[in-house]
């Protein structure tokens, strides 16, 4: 005869088989469609380099990494980045901490992540000084594929590097980047004329 313990269990097995309630119930379809990703300035298909090396320097993402090295340029060279580069004193200035720099970094790595913009330090070659950084950025101006911008430590501006990596990031985009007109404010265009492109073009505020 069959044991009350084992006829219990069989018992069970076959309610949870014919039970609708006691069945497996499989995940419930998606409502809403996944959201499709922005589309960014460069073609799908082109994937932003993320190491480059020439002589005397090498160029990396900026981020957390070098968060350190950027944060020793830069705070070196407070006077000249506000005159030449940022012509602002919100950028750098005295009293950025460490905090501040790391949100920093973070908001250009996920920039570069999601194919908004891509920032780069320009390091020694043996990866300990940052002598300045280089932006590829969608242009507010029409006309333009994009705006490169980059800046140079006081120290290697007055060695004549700013010189030198501009030219050489001219030739690395027209070579590397899938661009076809470029802007280099202050540098190929004058301030004054890249400012007055940047407000003529800029979005209406309402009521105005």
């Amino acid at each position: 005869m069959m044991s009350v313990k084992i006829a219990g269990l069989i018992l069970t097995i076959l309610m949870t088989a014919q039970s609708p309630g006691m069945a497996q119930v499989s995940p419930a379809p998606a409502t809403t469609k996944p959201t499709a990703p922005a589309a960014s300035f460069i073609p799908a298909d082109f994937n932003a380099p993320v190491l480059v090396e020439s002589k005397g320097f090498k160029l990396v993402p900026l981020g957390p990494e070098v968060v350190k090295l950027d944060f020793d340029a830069y705070m070196s060279s407070i006077e000249h980045l506000q005159k030449t580069f940022s012509r602002s004193t919100r950028w750098p200035r005295p009293g950025i901490t460490d905090a501040d720099a790391m949100k920093d970094m973070e908001g250009e790595q996920a920039r570069f992540k999601n194919r908004k913009a891509f920032a780069y330090a320009v390091l020694t070659p043996d990866g300990r000084r940052e002598r300045g950084s280089v932006y590829v950025s969608p242009s507010p101006v029409p006309g333009y594929d994009a705006v490169v911008r980059m800046w140079a430590t006081k120290a290697d501006f007055d060695a004549g590097f700013d010189a030198e990596l501009y030219k050489w990031v001219a030739d690395w985009v027209k070579t590397d980047w899938p661009f076809a007109k470029v802007a280099y404010p202050g540098r190929a265009i004058d301030w004054a004329t890249w400012d007055a492109a940047v407000a003529a073009n800029a979005p209406k505020k309402a009521g105005s």
